[in-house]
């Protein structure tokens, strides 16, 4: 699946945003108060590099895992940068201005990867596969999967480093990378619906009924991995 790109440098100025009616013109003009522009678009572009050098890693290891394994480790590959609008909301939720200076040090996920499994033990395999790479530098890991929130929500999600080579030099880029079996990935779809819909006189309700899903997904999950093992001949 290719990634959602974003071309900054065709911005359009008729989109408005959620927090305090600020537009994709006003981010643009502060850059270029702050002679921001080409290095804006330029930082964006080494992320949306480090999203393919990522992409690439797991492709490999799908293709070997599969030769090996004679199924696929992952589903499908999700791929996203934020928008400036969204990189925005972020900083000003930190209280912290819109620049390039704060944008790497206040956020780690402005790249963003998604892989989907099937199975659980194929997160887990995935990830340690991809940490385990010589050229990978794991900042943090959270597993939210062991120790799902309060909400219901799993997954595990690394943030790493990953190189890209530029013309005169390699750097260092952070991606966030998501972990999440197909039923995860399905309930958390639902549960960001509902976040974006805060004017629901059921959301309570909703809310129960999604930890209440979630602990059923879980349960689903982990009865298909045994099934999986029992074809396999893993257990008896």
């Amino acid at each position: 699946m290719a990634a959602e790109h974003f071309d900054y440098s065709k911005i359009s100025y008729n989109k408005n945003d959620d927090w305090d009616d600020v537009t994709l013109i006003d981010l643009e003009n502060l850059l270029r108060q702050k002679d921001q522009v080409k290095e804006f678009r330029t930082l964006m572009m080494k992320y949306d590099s480090a999203l393919l050098e990522v992409r690439t890693k797991l492709d490999v290891l799908n293709k070997e895992l599969s030769l090996r394994n004679n199924r696929n480790p992952f589903e499908a590959i999700k791929m996203r940068i934020k928008t400036p609008l969204s990189i925005y909301n972020k900083l000003n939720g930190k209280g912290v201005d819109f620049s390039i200076e704060n944008i790497d040090k206040y956020i780690s996920d402005v790249a963003g990867i998604r892989v989907v499994c099937s199975f659980v033990d194929d997160i887990y395999m995935l990830a340690d596969c991809l940490a385990n790479q010589d050229d990978i530098r794991v900042l943090q890991r959270k597993d939210y999967i062991d120790k799902p929130k309060k909400s219901g929500y799993r997954s595990l999600h690394l943030i790493i480093e990953v190189p890209i080579f530029l013309v005169q030099e390699k750097e260092y880029m952070k991606v966030e990378v998501q972990f999440r079996t197909i039923a995860m990935d399905f309930w958390a779809s639902l549960e960001h619906k509902m976040k974006y819909k805060k004017d629901n006189i059921n959301q309570e309700v909703i809310s129960d009924d999604l930890k209440f899903s979630a602990d059923l997904i879980n349960q689903l999950d982990l009865r298909m991995q045994q099934i999986r093992r029992k074809i396999d001949g893993e257990e008896e």
